[in-house]
């Protein structure tokens, strides 16, 4: 056997390092994105719903659209939203079978699931897009201020792909680190044994032993 080299080494944790370097600015620049237009979402409706409210009560005339406005916002944020859960590891998840595991055969499981998920984002994505594109071809528009809803429906596509890539780069990242991640910049945290058990066990131990005595 050869002993490993340690210019190999060093290279292969500075290749390691710079791989992950992009890729948090590809993340840090889908998160700006993200947060841009759930952000602007929720301060658009919550200034329509009170201009609504105020307009009724002074001016007995709310804003026009007001409510279609609003329904188009929920889509929109519920779709980019699934990117952002996405990113923060907010997501709802499975979990009786992995949390039975450790080791690697957690950490396998992980990136099995996240490139399972990412590929069915993109799936979904691509049925998506038809569905917008379908939309467009038959010229559908919203009853009060006419807006077309392709526009609208264009947040399916755009979330389930933003979905999509953060479940590429959580995959990425479980490769290329030694720690369990459940997104890319969310590391998971687990004990083999609650704390709270141990504290118990140890509570009932020295209670058995001072009944003993």
């Amino acid at each position: 056997m050869t002993p490993s080299q340690p210019g190999n080494s060093d290279e292969n944790a500075e290749s390691r390092s710079a791989l992950l370097r992009v890729l948090g600015a590809i993340d840090h620049g889908l998160s700006i994105i993200e947060r841009v237009i759930i952000a602007g979402g929720v301060l658009a409706m919550a200034v329509l719903m009170s201009g609504q409210v105020v307009g009724n009560l002074l001016f007995e005339q709310g804003i026009p659209g007001t409510y279609e406005v609003t329904e188009m916002l929920i889509v929109v944020i519920t779709f980019v939203g699934v990117g952002y859960a996405a990113r923060n590891a907010r997501h709802i998840s499975m979990s009786a079978i992995y949390d039975q595991l450790s080791g690697r055969w957690r950490k396998a499981l992980l990136i099995l699931i996240s490139l399972g998920t990412a590929v069915l984002m993109f799936y979904f994505a691509d049925k998506s897009i038809d569905y917008v594109m379908a939309i467009h071809d038959r010229g559908r528009s919203s009853a009060s201020l006419n807006i077309p809803m392709w526009i609208v429906y264009l947040a399916l596509p755009i979330g389930f792909i933003l979905a999509g890539v953060q479940y590429l780069l959580t995959t990425v990242r479980n490769l290329v680190s030694d720690d369990i991640y459940r997104s890319f910049n969310e590391k998971e945290e687990y004990n083999e044994v609650p704390p709270e058990a141990e504290e118990g066990n140890g509570s009932n131990e020295d209670h058995d032993a001072r009944r003993d005595t």
